[in-house]
């Protein structure tokens, strides 16, 4: 997967070099450490960095991690609980995980089932000898490596001895992916041990088997009742492992085997397998090869070794051939076995009362089970779900650009009640990509969308469609994204009866990226002096929980708009002494910026606070001098320069210690025109086309050379070049090591002298990187044809 933007260009001092998975909790990257061992790196979301339960969840996560054998699963190399967003680095092991290894190549066929059975099992009798209770067992998180599946992401496990007295799970919290989840899981979270972790592999063997969970459903509601009281469906499933698949989905937990039962009925053949199998541990040494039978040749390494098998099936039937067994069961066109139906039982009378009997227990089971997710909605729940986790998998091929996609350029449809340039470019402020969606804002558009890949323009909004002539052009700006859409804002402008002035009505609105459709609006002010939701200007921020701006018909307070309906969520008062304040993010994590004094005096400071998601309080503030703004996050340090002179010098604040450092660039001062954080580096650039490389840490200059390119804007960055370009859209690729010019594209506006002071930022999507410029237009470019 291509690097983001946003993504970081190290954690904890580790060189980030691709983002391997997403998903509900953080990001999974791939790292290298000094000695070049490649290491999978795992950083939680922003917004749960302010929830101390969340952290102390995570110090679990890495302390259990670290008791169990490398030999099963990641080994921990290193960690912070305590960073601005807790991160954990473990060895990278290279493959698939199950749930993508069965979705792209199908069931395994029996000796590697046999195999992950045996493999797992070992793997969770490591885990409960060491004290350690998974809770999240599932296809995601198990990675099928050469030597052996292992067992990853222990995020929500927990010590076997605690149980009774996790204060961690008697918050009403319902804590694992419902599809694989134990009966006891719902029913009765603080009893959970590890025989839990043997209902999940019974689950995840069943899946491994036939593609399907035994408890499916679309909805987590009838998943979750299936698993408390109905029965699993194991249609499908080899009769080899049957027995055991059984023998872990029993409902009551003391009537499954222990890890180190099941890997002595697996051993010893499945075929004779009752359900008296002692549920104690009895300890027994284990054999090399893990699943595979004394008889058994050795089977070929994952992952192709159930590609090798299954092609193996799929070829025509022979007689002669040894290897077909006569009772072999009939295969559908994919090699998957067909399961054979079972005949329909006559019910009887006894066998209606029983029926009677456990449907009224499902009932029953029922309404506890509604009780219980009733809970779980009206407290912080933790149900993860299979598609949604940060699990890497090397196997899938990166996509260098978009679907479909071909060199193109556009310029945006004008929507109603705005007329084009004339004798000037009207250029966008900024433009980011969702989906497979360009949304970029600006010169009186509220939002436009350009198709990805080909450049179709298929909606475009207005700022204000009613404003007065003379209304400024370059009204408009995107706030930030969050799930498939985009937050912007409205503008209201009139004047005043009395001829007193204008009067300004601003809206935050949320837009599905795709479509343009309104999700929600919400008027933030109303006044003369009103503040502008402008997310360039520092009127507004997004964050994770959505969107945090300026309020009131005097801008005299900050709100948080809900990400779902935009409704107000709280509002506090801004700094009284403060002469003007922006609102910023890095990272997931909003800081508010609020200057006093005067800069050309020299008496300029700026307090720096990091804000609450929940409360909008500050969590902690500090107070530096000059007119600051934030840069970005590197590592754990927020990085901030003066507005005015950008090139004068660094200031970092320790978010952890909240301690501030001051960091002189070195050599001549650069008399820059913007500065700007890009994967880990700082970049200087002038108007007359010069760009500086500095370590924020160090202050150290990199490199320094000139890039042609006039008014040069905000920067991109991938791992290996830096690409600047000029409102007319002149565009350079610099190289990321030394500053060379490697690449460059002409202008292409021909409207007009922009009298812009900068190009707008440009985005990189993989390969593909979007330039606006000129009239309302962007284009794009393969930078591997540079």
């Amino acid at each position: 997967m291509a690097l983001r933007d946003s993504d970081p260009a190290q954690v904890g001092g580790y060189r980030i070099e691709d983002r391997l998975g997403s998903g509900g909790m953080g990001v999974v990257y791939l790292a290298r450490s000094a000695s070049g061992r490649p290491l999978a790196i795992k950083v939680v979301h922003g917004q749960y960095a302010d929830d101390d339960e969340f952290r102390a969840r995570f110090r679990r996560e890495v302390a259990a991690a670290r008791q169990v054998s490398g030999a099963f699963t990641a080994p921990v190399v290193d960690a912070d609980a305590d960073a601005a967003r807790p991160w954990m680095a473990t060895l990278y092991i290279p493959g698939a995980d199950l749930g993508t290894h069965v979705r792209e190549h199908g069931p395994l066929p029996l000796p590697r089932l046999r195999e992950l059975a045996a493999g797992l099992a070992e793997a969770l009798r490591d885990m409960h000898r060491a004290g350690v209770v998974h809770r999240d067992l599932k296809p995601a998180n198990v990675m099928l490596a050469d030597d052996g599946p292992r067992v990853i992401d222990f995020g929500i496990s927990r010590a076997a001895e605690f149980a009774a007295a996790d204060a961690l799970t008697q918050t009403g919290r319902v804590m694992g992916t419902p599809p694989f989840m134990s009966p006891e899981q719902f029913a009765s979270p603080q009893d959970v041990g590890p025989a839990a972790d043997i209902f999940s592999l019974g689950s995840v063997l069943t899946y491994a088997a036939t593609r399907r969970g035994p408890f499916d459903s679309p909805s987590p509601y009838e998943t979750a009742l299936r698993v408390v009281e109905g029965e699993p469906d194991i249609t499908g499933v080899p009769d080899d492992v049957l027995p055991v698949i059984r023998l872990c989905l029993e409902k009551h937990h003391k009537a499954r085997p222990t890890a180190d039962a099941l890997l002595t009925l697996l051993r010893e053949g499945t075929a004779a397998a009752g359900p008296d199998l002692p549920t104690t541990a009895s300890p027994r040494p284990a054999r090399p090869g893990p699943g595979a039978r004394p008889t058994e040749p050795a089977g070929p390494a994952w992952p192709d070794a159930a590609r090798a098998e299954r092609d193996e099936a799929r070829q025509p039937h022979r007689p002669e051939d040894p290897r077909t067994e006569r009772n072999e069961r009939p295969r559908d066109p994919s090699g998957t076995p067909t399961p054979t139906p079972s005949p329909t039982p006559t019910p009887t009378p006894d066998a209606a009362h029983s029926h009677g009997r456990r449907r009224r227990r499902l009932l029953l089971a029922s309404a506890a089970l509604t009780a219980v997710l009733a809970a779980v909605v009206a407290t912080s729940v933790v149900l993860t779900r299979g598609g949604d986790d940060p699990t890497p998998s090397s196997t899938a091929a990166p996509t260098d650009l978009p679907d479909g996609w071909k060199p193109w350029a556009a310029q945006a449809k004008v929507p109603v009640g705005i007329e084009r340039a004339s004798g000037r470019d009207a250029p966008f402020q900024r433009c980011v990509s969702v989906g497979t969606s360009l949304v970029c804002a600006g010169a009186q558009v509220m939002a436009t969308r350009f198709d990805l890949a080909e450049g179709g323009n298929t909606w475009s909004r207005p700022v204000d469609p009613t404003a007065p002539d003379g209304v400024s052009k370059d009204q408009g700006a995107i706030i930030g994204t969050d799930h498939g859409r985009v937050y912007a804002y409205l503008a209201d402008e009139r004047q005043l009866a009395d001829g007193a002035g204008p009067l300004f009505t601003y809206t935050v609105a949320a837009l599905a990226a795709d479509t343009g459709k309104v999700l929600w609006r919400t008027r933030t002010a109303d006044g003369q002096t009103a503040s502008v939701p402008d997310g360039g200007w520092g009127g507004a921020t997004a964050v994770p929980d959505g969107v945090i701006t300026l309020y009131g018909d005097q801008g005299e307070q900050y709100a948080l708009l809900d990400a779902d309906t935009g409704k107000v969520r709280w509002k506090r008062p801004k700094p009284q002494a403060a002469d003007y304040c922006r609102l910023r993010a890095a990272t997931e994590r909003a800081y508010l910026m609020c200057t006093t004094g005067s800069w050309h005096k020299g008496t300029a400071r700026t307090s720096v606070s990091e804000l609450s998601a929940a409360t909008g309080k500050p969590r902690w503030t500090v107070e530096a001098k000059g007119a600051l703004d934030v840069l970005g996050l590197d590592d754990d340090h927020l990085v901030l320069a003066d507005e005015v002179s950008p090139g004068s010098g660094l200031t970092l604040v320790d978010v952890t210690s909240r301690a501030l450092i001051a960091v002189r660039v070195s050599g001549k001062p650069a008399d820059a025109s913007g500065a700007y954080l890009v994967r880990g580096t700082v970049y200087l650039t002038r108007d007359s086309g010069g760009v500086r490389a500095v370590s924020p840490r160090t202050g150290r200059i990199l490199w320094d050379s000139n890039s042609t390119v006039e008014r040069p804007g905000p920067p991109a960055a991938s791992a290996t070049h830096v690409y600047v370009a000029s409102p007319s859209g002149r565009m350079a690729a610099l190289n990321a090591r030394t500053g060379k010019v490697e690449g460059t594209r002409p202008g292409r506006d021909d409207s007009g002298q922009s009298d812009h002071t900068s190009g707008a930022p440009l985005t990189l999507v993989g390969d593909a990187l979007y330039v606006p410029y000129g009239d309302r237009s962007v284009y794009t470019v393969d930078v591997r044809d540079l």
